[in-house]
Protein backbone atom coordinates (compact mmCIF):
# COMPACT_ATOMS: atom_id res chain seq x y z
CA UNK A 1 0.00 0.00 0.00
CA UNK A 2 1.33 3.52 -0.47
CA UNK A 3 0.46 6.81 1.23
CA UNK A 4 0.69 10.15 0.56
CA UNK A 5 1.92 12.44 3.14
CA UNK A 6 1.87 16.17 3.17
CA UNK A 7 4.49 17.95 5.34
CA UNK A 8 3.82 21.25 7.00
CA UNK A 9 1.66 22.68 4.18
CA UNK A 10 0.43 25.68 6.92
CA UNK A 11 -0.19 29.23 6.72
CA UNK A 12 3.16 30.17 8.16
CA UNK A 13 4.95 28.55 5.44
CA UNK A 14 2.91 30.57 2.41
CA UNK A 15 3.60 33.85 1.12
CA UNK A 16 3.13 36.28 3.33
CA UNK A 17 3.41 33.67 6.85
CA UNK A 18 6.05 34.25 9.18
CA UNK A 19 8.10 31.91 7.70
CA UNK A 20 7.35 31.61 3.99
CA UNK A 21 8.72 29.72 1.33
CA UNK A 22 8.51 31.70 -1.45
CA UNK A 23 6.65 29.03 -4.15
CA UNK A 24 4.67 27.27 -1.05
CA UNK A 25 0.78 28.63 -2.69
CA UNK A 26 1.78 27.24 -5.95
CA UNK A 27 2.06 23.41 -4.46
CA UNK A 28 -1.44 23.07 -3.29
CA UNK A 29 -3.24 22.38 -6.13
CA UNK A 30 -1.15 20.02 -7.41
CA UNK A 31 -1.43 18.21 -3.64
CA UNK A 32 -5.31 18.56 -4.15
CA UNK A 33 -4.98 16.83 -7.53
CA UNK A 34 -3.17 13.73 -6.73
CA UNK A 35 -5.14 12.73 -2.96
CA UNK A 36 -6.78 10.09 -4.14
CA UNK A 37 -4.58 8.44 -6.19
CA UNK A 38 -3.52 7.12 -2.49
CA UNK A 39 -4.20 4.28 -0.05
CA UNK A 40 -4.19 6.82 2.74
CA UNK A 41 -3.05 10.25 2.74
CA UNK A 42 -1.35 11.78 5.91
CA UNK A 43 0.16 15.01 7.00
CA UNK A 44 2.15 16.59 9.79
CA UNK A 45 2.10 20.17 11.25
CA UNK A 46 4.70 22.12 12.89
CA UNK A 47 2.71 23.24 16.30
CA UNK A 48 5.28 25.29 18.07
CA UNK A 49 4.32 26.61 21.78
CA UNK A 50 5.16 30.70 22.29
CA UNK A 51 8.49 29.45 23.94
CA UNK A 52 10.12 27.18 21.80
CA UNK A 53 13.86 27.12 21.73
CA UNK A 54 13.24 26.60 17.94
CA UNK A 55 12.70 30.55 18.00
CA UNK A 56 16.18 31.00 18.60
CA UNK A 57 17.05 30.18 15.48
CA UNK A 58 13.68 30.96 13.36
CA UNK A 59 11.16 33.59 13.15
CA UNK A 60 7.89 32.65 15.53
CA UNK A 61 6.20 30.84 13.49
CA UNK A 62 3.55 27.76 13.01
CA UNK A 63 2.45 28.34 17.25
CA UNK A 64 -0.01 26.44 18.31
CA UNK A 65 -3.89 26.98 17.82
CA UNK A 66 -3.04 29.96 16.08
CA UNK A 67 -3.97 31.08 12.41
CA UNK A 68 -0.25 30.65 11.21
CA UNK A 69 -0.05 26.75 12.42
CA UNK A 70 -3.61 25.70 10.67
CA UNK A 71 -4.08 24.42 7.17
CA UNK A 72 -4.47 27.04 4.26
CA UNK A 73 -7.88 26.75 3.22
CA UNK A 74 -7.04 26.05 -0.60
CA UNK A 75 -5.81 22.88 0.71
CA UNK A 76 -8.57 20.18 0.67
CA UNK A 77 -7.73 19.06 4.17
CA UNK A 78 -10.78 17.05 4.75
CA UNK A 79 -9.04 14.37 3.04
CA UNK A 80 -5.98 13.82 5.42
CA UNK A 81 -7.04 10.61 7.97
CA UNK A 82 -4.63 11.76 10.52
CA UNK A 83 -2.41 14.99 11.46
CA UNK A 84 0.91 14.36 13.29
CA UNK A 85 1.73 17.27 15.34
CA UNK A 86 5.39 18.30 16.13
CA UNK A 87 8.00 20.32 17.41
CA UNK A 88 5.25 20.79 20.32
CA UNK A 89 7.95 20.83 23.41
CA UNK A 90 9.79 23.53 24.20
CA UNK A 91 13.22 22.25 23.45
CA UNK A 92 12.46 20.18 20.45
CA UNK A 93 12.97 21.42 16.36
CA UNK A 94 10.63 18.73 14.97
CA UNK A 95 11.84 18.66 11.71
CA UNK A 96 10.84 15.29 10.55
CA UNK A 97 7.59 13.96 10.80
CA UNK A 98 8.64 11.19 12.42
CA UNK A 99 9.56 13.10 15.40
CA UNK A 100 6.08 13.70 15.90
CA UNK A 101 4.86 13.81 19.43
CA UNK A 102 1.00 13.01 19.08
CA UNK A 103 1.67 9.83 17.57
CA UNK A 104 4.02 7.08 16.17
CA UNK A 105 4.33 7.49 12.54
CA UNK A 106 6.38 4.68 12.23
CA UNK A 107 3.89 2.74 14.18
CA UNK A 108 1.23 3.32 12.56
CA UNK A 109 2.73 3.26 8.83
CA UNK A 110 3.17 -0.54 9.64
CA UNK A 111 -0.01 -1.31 11.54
CA UNK A 112 -2.10 0.14 7.83
CA UNK A 113 0.68 -2.04 5.90
CA UNK A 114 2.28 1.04 4.22
CA UNK A 115 5.15 0.14 2.16
CA UNK A 116 5.47 3.42 -0.01
CA UNK A 117 5.79 6.82 0.66
CA UNK A 118 5.07 10.00 -0.95
CA UNK A 119 6.38 12.91 0.52
CA UNK A 120 4.89 16.94 -0.17
CA UNK A 121 5.01 19.72 1.16
CA UNK A 122 6.93 22.24 2.86
CA UNK A 123 9.59 23.06 3.07
CA UNK A 124 12.62 20.66 0.98
CA UNK A 125 15.15 21.36 2.61
CA UNK A 126 14.35 21.41 5.75
CA UNK A 127 10.84 19.30 6.85
CA UNK A 128 10.74 17.05 3.54
CA UNK A 129 14.14 16.50 3.59
CA UNK A 130 14.34 15.03 7.26
CA UNK A 131 10.98 13.37 6.90
CA UNK A 132 12.51 11.38 3.55
CA UNK A 133 16.15 10.29 5.44
CA UNK A 134 14.16 9.26 8.24
CA UNK A 135 11.54 7.01 5.79
CA UNK A 136 14.10 6.04 4.04
CA UNK A 137 16.31 4.63 7.26
CA UNK A 138 13.12 3.06 8.43
CA UNK A 139 13.08 1.29 5.62
CA UNK A 140 10.09 2.78 3.63
CA UNK A 141 10.25 2.80 -0.43
CA UNK A 142 10.52 7.14 -0.48
CA UNK A 143 9.62 9.38 -2.97
CA UNK A 144 9.15 12.98 -3.07
CA UNK A 145 7.20 14.40 -5.21
CA UNK A 146 9.14 17.47 -7.07
CA UNK A 147 6.46 19.27 -7.83
CA UNK A 148 4.46 19.00 -5.19
CA UNK A 149 7.33 20.46 -3.28
CA UNK A 150 8.75 23.89 -2.49
CA UNK A 151 11.53 24.86 0.09
CA UNK A 152 12.36 28.05 1.50
CA UNK A 153 16.12 28.81 0.16
CA UNK A 154 17.62 30.54 3.01
CA UNK A 155 20.80 30.64 0.80
CA UNK A 156 20.52 30.29 -3.01
CA UNK A 157 20.91 26.48 -3.86
CA UNK A 158 19.75 24.87 -0.84
CA UNK A 159 16.57 23.29 -2.52
CA UNK A 160 18.79 21.30 -5.27
CA UNK A 161 21.54 20.23 -2.34
CA UNK A 162 18.62 18.60 -0.52
CA UNK A 163 17.13 16.95 -3.35
CA UNK A 164 21.02 15.79 -4.14
CA UNK A 165 20.81 14.65 -0.10
CA UNK A 166 18.20 12.94 -0.25
CA UNK A 167 19.14 11.42 -3.83
CA UNK A 168 22.05 9.96 -2.99
CA UNK A 169 20.50 8.07 0.44
CA UNK A 170 18.18 6.18 -1.66
CA UNK A 171 14.81 8.55 -1.89
CA UNK A 172 13.00 9.10 -5.47
CA UNK A 173 12.82 12.37 -6.85
CA UNK A 174 9.55 12.24 -8.90
CA UNK A 175 6.86 15.17 -10.11
CA UNK A 176 3.71 14.38 -10.27
CA UNK A 177 1.63 10.49 -10.55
Amino acid sequence: MKALFIVDVQNDFLPGGALPAPRGNQIINEINRIMDQFDLVLASRDWHPGDSKHFERWPPHCVRNTLGAAYPDELDAGKIEKDFLKGTGNMDDGYSAFEATTDDLDDYLRKRNIKELYLAGLTTEYCVKSTALDAIRKGYKTYVIANATAGVEAQPGDEQKAYHEMDIAGVKIINTL
